[in-house]
Order: C-alpha cells, then structure tokens, then sequence
C-alpha cells in the first residue's frame, strides 16, 4: 500500500497557529524595563547591523577601485605599446598587476607575462570594439581562487585589433574584508550586549521611585489615606508622579473626612427629630386622654415633615455628589425668578422683585427653582422688614448674575465660606425651629457649581449679600 503524505486539516491549522499566538504571547516581554531593554538592544542591533554593512561595502569598493586603478594603468600603457608597433613577447607586470595577455582579434596569443606561458588566450567581455571594459573575476587565471579585476582594453594597431588583458589580485580586499567580518563578529554582539545591560540597570534605577510609589500605594486603604508616597529629589516625570499621586490622596483623605462628617452630622440631624417624635408617641401611650392628642399628633406631624425634608435634602445631596452630567436644558431664568417671588408675597417679609431683564441658561427648571428657593427662605428666615431679588446680565462675562438681599443681620467676613458648608448653622440661628437644616446654602452652592455656576456672599452695607453667577445659554 503506497505511503500518503500527511497534510494538516483546516482545523488543525487553525489550532497550530493559534498555539503560536499564545507561545508569542507568554514570550513578549510584560514588563517595562524588559520591553525598554529589547527595544533599546533592537534598535542599535539594527544600527549597528546596518553600519557594518555599510562599512563593509565602502571598504571592499576602495580596495576594488584600488586594484582596478593598477590594472587599467597596466592595460592602458600595454595598449599604447601594441599600438606603437614595441610589442614584446614577455610581458613584465608592473606594480600591482599580476597578470598580462594580449590577444588579436584572431585569438592567438601575441605576448602575455611569465605566470601566463602556455595558457589558452582570455576570452574577451565585448569582442571586436575598441574600448575599456572593467569586470570581476572570480576565480582569475593565475593563483587559483582569488578573485582578479581585469581590465580589458582594445585597440588598434598596425595588425588589426588586439585586446590587452590586465588583471591584479582581490586577495588584499578578501583578507580585510575577512579580519573586518570576524571584528564586527565579535565586536557588534558585544556593543548590542553592552546597550542592554546598561539599558537594563538604567531602566531599573529609573522605575525603582515607581516601583516605590506603587508598593506604598498598594498599602494604602480607606483608614489609611492619611499616608503619603515618598517623593524623589529627581524633579523629572516620576517626582511629578509622586506629587500627583500625593495631591489624589489629599483629595481623597478630605473627602473621607468630609464624608464621615456628613454621616455624623446627619445622624445628628436625624436623631434629634426622632427623638422627638418618640417622646411624643410615648406621651401619648403613656396617657390615653384625648385632650392631649391634638398637640402631640400636631407636634407628631410636624417632626415628621422635617425628616421628609431633610431627608429629601439628602437624596438631592447624593445626586448632587454623582459623576453625572447635570441637566443642559434652556430655562428662562426670569420666569423662574418671578415665580419664586410671587409664591412668596405672603410670606412674613415680603420679596421685592428687580427683574428688568430676559436671561436664558442652561440646566433645569427643577434645580434652578430648589437654588432660588433656597436662598430666598434663608434671606426670609433672617431679615426685617425687606428681601431684595434682583438679576441682570454681565455681556462681557456671558452670564446671569442673580442678586438676593436682606436687611437682616447679615454675615460675618469670617463665616461667609463657612455658610456654606453642610448642616452650618452660625450662632443667632442654632435652633431647630429658626436655622432649618443647615443644608439650604450648601445645596444651593452645588447646584450652582454642578450648572457650570458660582454661589458667594459679598459685602453689604447692611444685611446679606449672596450673588449667583449663572452661564448664559448660547445662541
């Protein structure tokens, strides 16, 4: 039965090559100083393979060029001789040619050196044409194997053509090209070896801060923030490394505290309410009389508005705390503006509206009604006898600038960032039934920064002073 030759499948191909893959894969380098020590070592391998071929063929064409400048010198004057009619039989080669022959254009042999007696007559390159023609032999009449360049010249003489044939030995150009080859043999190796290793410690001492920086950083936890990473004396990229990484860890220890003061002041927040409300069910069990049930229910009632607002201020909070973009639509700011002033010409001090112009911004009506009505509860909550609510619009800047005023107390230059921090109360507005939460100033501030806005408070001559700078919607 005849032998069949083994031919893989179209799946067993497909399994082969993706072997391969994974063989190529496990072997890259993972690492940035193996990759960097490959790529360094690559490149000047390529380089310096490159170079040494280069310097291989230069030195190889002047050694030819050399060679073939002697042995055009012999042909040329040997012709000239021919020509002349001085023809010797025995032909002495000059200095650096090894071999002469002149042959007519019949094919015999007319004079030729010692080292050439009795040998056939040299096939010419171009026949029958005067001329110089210059080639390579590789192995040449005389010393065997040795590469020869030959000049072949043509010309006329008394008899008709003959051709002179002038050949000097490659044999110099072989040899340093040979000591050259076994140099760059052992040379290039040596230098792509040298590059890696240097390469290799220099990349190590380089990634050594990094390697720091990451084993610090992979100690760190949530109770820990308060650690930072070494930074070197370097002042290159590594030490701005360490600097970042110093200034995220600031970042993330300030929201740790501030998270955990949060918590702690809405437990507060939330633990006065309830403990309220409990007393009230307590009083309520603990003495049946129906008189009594009216206050505790409305009292009851009350506490539980409270936690449903401050509740409601805590999930606004949250969502104001997100990654997510905030709402981009065009809202007329005027229209909201005189919609919260008019819900609140009841009120105990009347707001006084000063809106003479159009302003149209971005965001929602609902984020930008919750702002205003902050701001206007806390101005209600502290003045006398007037709430001034202004806006105009600041063309250089492309912004609404919203202004609310009261004659109240106002706010100390000391406490006008502390305002609005959550669950701030400054001290003339600590109870619970005149400071509110604590957390009207601060969700307005957040909703005005989450719009691409500003919240502040200014200077006033008398009372509170509190600006909003909202981007006007473009065109």
């Amino acid at each position: 039965m005849p032998a069949t030759a083994w031919r893989p499948t179209v799946g067993e191909s497909g399994t082969a090559a993706a072997r391969l893959c994974a063989l190529l894969r496990r072997l890259r380098p993972r690492s940035v100083r193996a990759r960097a020590t490959l790529g360094a070592s690559a490149v000047v391998a390529m380089a310096l393979g490159a170079a040494s071929f280069a310097l291989l063929g230069i030195l190889d064409g002047n050694l030819v060029r050399g060679a073939q400048a002697d042995a055009e010198r012999q042909a040329l004057a040997t012709a000239a001789t021919a020509a002349g009619g001085g023809l010797e039989p025995v032909l002495v080669p000059g200095r650096g040619a090894d071999f002469l022959q002149v042959v007519d254009a019949r094919g015999r042999v007319l004079a030729a050196t010692p080292n050439l007696f009795g040998s056939p007559a040299l096939t010419a390159t171009r026949p029958g044409k005067p001329g110089t023609v210059r080639d390579t032999w590789k192995r040449g009449p005389v010393r065997g194997g040795q590469r020869h360049r030959v000049v072949q010249v043509t010309t006329v003489t008394g008899g008709g053509l003959v051709t002179v044939y002038a050949g000097t030995s490659l044999r110099q150009a072989d040899a340093a090209d040979e000591t050259l080859k076994a140099v760059l043999a052992v040379v290039v190796p040596l230098l792509v070896l040298t590059v890696a290793l240097v390469t290799w410690r220099v990349t190590g001492w380089a990634l050594r801060p990094v390697e720091t920086i990451r084993a610090e950083v992979a100690e760190i936890s949530e109770r820990d923030l308060h650690r930072r990473v070494p930074v070197p004396p370097s002042q290159d990229e590594v030490a701005r490394l360490a600097v970042t990484v110093n200034a995220t860890l600031d970042r993330l220890e300030a929201a740790g505290i501030r998270q955990r003061r949060f918590i702690a002041d809405a437990s507060h927040e939330l633990r006065s309410p309830i403990t309220v409300l409990r007393t009230q069910l307590e009083v309520a069990r603990a003495h049946p009389d129906p008189a009594l049930w009216e206050e505790l229910v409305s009292g009851a009632l009350e506490d539980t508005v409270r936690l449903q607002d401050l509740a409601s201020d805590l999930l606004l909070l949250a969502r104001l705390d997100t990654s997510e973009p905030p709402p981009d639509s065009c809202v007329d700011l005027a229209g909201v503006l005189r919609d919260a002033a008019r819900e609140r010409r009841g009120g105990p001090v009347p707001v006084e509206p000063d809106l003479p112009g159009e302003a149209t911004v971005r965001g929602s009506t609902l984020w930008l009604t919750r702002l205003f009505a902050n701001l206007l509860d806390n101005a209600q909550r502290h003045a006398e006898r007037r709430v001034v609510l202004s806006l105009r619009v600041d063309g250089e800047r492309g912004a609404a600038v919203v202004e609310v005023r009261d004659d109240g107390p106002g706010i100390p230059a000391a406490d006008r960032e502390r305002v609005f921090e959550r669950f701030t109360r400054l001290d003339d507005a600590r109870s619970r039934d005149e400071g509110g939460t604590g957390l009207g100033l601060a969700i307005a501030r957040d909703i005005a920064t989450r719009l691409g806005g500003t919240l502040v408070a200014l200077d006033a001559p008398h009372g509170a002073r509190l600006r909003a700078t909202l981007p006007l919607a473009a065109d």
